[in-house]
């Protein structure tokens, strides 16, 4: 009996694959250590420039990239959510073979503002994304903890946000997932503590190998920073900038943070995010795919023990 190819992708997304705590695990067993997703972000330059849209964007991906999940942003959209849209999204999506996993959320307030009313305002302005991520079939939102105040303020307040939001997610099964993504966030022990605040199953985190610039004058340690934030983790983030000519990231030593990541039992899909202007967008996501991809299959063949795993919270 012949089956389209939008059939075949249905059937594997209910028989092969389902979402359990750090993320997307295969029931059958898993013949990699993770499998590798493309975040929209690489492509900003191009996005934005106008010689890509959004709707053609997992085309592009699968086609380009040989990358058959995507990670979307928010402001690409260009603030369609609506119905038809999103059907015209999800045909493209399915037509090309590929998996639809998040949608990253910026621009809708401060979900730790200290103004209660501000804080109730930006969980409600993420709806919309909720409902377009449920209708795509995503897994979840990537949203923002900025707040302001002390250290112990804006942890609690970016909770109670966090939670407003978790709340309205539980319903649609979706996760709320947070990003080191400047000031606090971008400190591992802040957010960690966070994640313990919020106390809800549907919250989590999305680590991002680069983020970790708290300000001008301080930046956090990327290893341990990841290492505290893989213990929530529902998504991962391989933020990328500048390669030499072995092929390897000029900032990260991606061998040593995807240790962090793979003895923390984590299984679900490691985004591409390359964001650097050394290489042309192309050529900074096959150079981020090959690296990934290289490091993988070492780890596949002898898993290396360099580090102790991160400890549970």
């Amino acid at each position: 009996m012949m089956i389209t190819r939008r059939e075949a992708m249905k059937t594997a997304a209910f028989c092969g694959l389902a979402l359990a705590g750090g993320g997307l695990v295969r029931l059958g067993g898993a013949s990699r250590p993770f499998d590798i997703s493309l975040a929209q972000w690489s492509l900003h330059r191009a996005l934005f420039g106008g010689t890509l849209t959004n709707l053609d964007f997992p085309k592009e991906s699968r086609d380009k990239y040989g990358v058959d999940a995507v990670e979307y942003v928010s402001v690409f959209f260009g603030g369609r959510t609506d119905e038809a849209y999103l059907k015209d999204l999800n045909t493209r999506a399915n037509d090309a073979g590929v998996r639809q996993l998040l949608i990253m959320c910026d621009g809708e307030g401060n979900l730790g503002d200290p103004n209660e009313a501000s804080r109730i305002k930006a969980a409600e302005n993420h709806r919309k994304w909720l409902d377009a991520a449920k209708a795509l079939g995503c897994h979840s939102i990537r949203v923002n903890a900025a707040s302001t105040g002390s250290f112990e303020e804006q942890q609690r307040l970016a909770a109670d946000g966090l939670r407003r939001l978790c709340e309205f997610a539980a319903p649609l099964e979706l996760n709320v997932i947070v990003e080191n993504h400047g000031g606090l966030s971008s400190n591992g022990a802040w957010l960690a503590g966070v994640m313990r605040m919020v106390g809800h199953p549907r919250a989590g985190t999305l680590p991002d190998f680069g983020n970790f610039r708290i300000s001008d004058k301080e930046t956090y340690d990327r290893y341990k920073g990841i290492g505290e934030l893989m213990p929530f983790a529902k998504g991962v983030s391989a933020k990328s900038h500048e390669f030499n000519e072995a092929g390897d990231e000029v900032h990260t030593e991606y061998r040593r943070m995807l240790g962090i990541v793979l003895r923390a039992g984590y299984k679900g899909y490691i985004g591409i995010e390359y964001e650097g202007s050394k290489h042309p967008e192309p050529e900074g996501i096959r150079l981020t795919k090959a690296l990934l991809e290289k490091v993988r299959d070492e780890w596949q063949a002898q898993p290396w023990d360099e580090a102790p795993a991160p400890k549970l919270p």
